[in-house]
């Protein structure tokens, strides 16, 4: 394998055209440089320079090996110098799926801090659903997401951090109702995979809904609400995006757990450490 040192004075001396030269750009002493040439030439078992009275000059086999050296060595460091820009987080891309109202909360915030301390960091958001964030992030196609989970705990394939407990509340037109108030009510709920946390709640007080109206919008839910057509429950984070002052809400015995999760060993890369250290700070004014 060629060394990459090697190659370096090989090109320094095209450059320069001596051996002298070579050394004083590269700082090195004049004997190392003719050492490195003379290593080069036993790993590659070609002749690349011959001496020509007082000086050196390449050989076509040495020509070519230079023209490849600068082109390799220009590779390298390009590639040292955008390393070194993205540890030092002078650029980089996190990307992060996250359900909506953590979109329209805590992830904007965090985004807003965290491109006020890193600027060159470029963000990309997905809304999507928690099993949808954790498939995209199995998949490789996000490098952070926000969920939520009930009761049940985070996969074990996954690296998650427990960030606040996002209250339940029951929107309807009066404050202090409880969900047995509601049991005969009509009632606005998401879709099937959205639905679940108001079937069970529900469960849990004694009864089956009555599922009047399905829609995931909460403009259009608390715009049924105010009009007397059902009522609902929203998550705290939801109510934070929107809420009308014509409807009442009140808190119930249920919460989510919302979660920061990476997939793969640690430690994440930089861009994406910088995102989990803004997120962990805006989180704690939902705790």
């Amino acid at each position: 394998m060629l060394d990459i040192v090697r190659l370096r004075v090989l090109a320094a001396v095209a450059a320069h055209g001596s051996v002298t030269k070579a050394a004083s750009h590269l700082h090195y002493a004049q004997p190392s440089v003719s050492h490195h040439l003379a290593r080069l030439e036993a790993e590659t078992g070609a002749r690349l320079v011959q001496r020509v009275g007082r000086g050196i000059r390449l050989t076509p086999e040495g020509e070519m090996l230079a023209r490849r050296a600068i082109e390799i060595i220009g590779r390298v460091d390009a590639a040292e110098a955008e390393l070194e820009a993205m540890v030092g987080l002078r650029t980089g891309r996190v990307r992060v799926a996250g359900f909506q109202s953590a979109l329209s909360t805590i992830v904007p915030e965090a985004v807003s801090a965290m491109r006020g301390e890193h600027p060159g960091i470029r963000v990309e958001l997905f809304e999507a659903h928690p099993v949808s964030a954790l498939a995209m992030l199995r998949a490789g196609e996000v490098d952070a997401a926000v969920v939520f989970r009930y009761e049940e705990d985070l996969p074990g394939d996954v690296r998650g951090v427990h960030l606040f407990d996002d209250s339940m509340f029951l929107v309807s037109l009066r404050e202090g109702d409880t969900l047995l108030d509601h049991r005969d009510s009509a009632w606005i709920a998401g879709c099937e995979r959205c639905r679940e946390e108001l079937l069970e709640v529900c469960d849990a007080a004694g009864f089956t809904p009555e599922i009047a109206f399905t829609s995931d919008d909460i403009i259009v839910q608390q715009a049924l609400i105010a009009t007397g057509l059902g009522v609902t429950t929203n998550p705290g984070l939801a109510l934070r995006t929107h809420r009308r002052s014509d409807v009442a809400v009140t808190e119930i015995e249920r919460s989510r757990r919302v979660y920061l999760v990476t997939y793969g060993e640690p430690p994440d890369p930089p861009a994406t450490a910088a995102f989990i250290a803004a997120l962990h700070v805006a989180a704690r004014r939902y705790r």
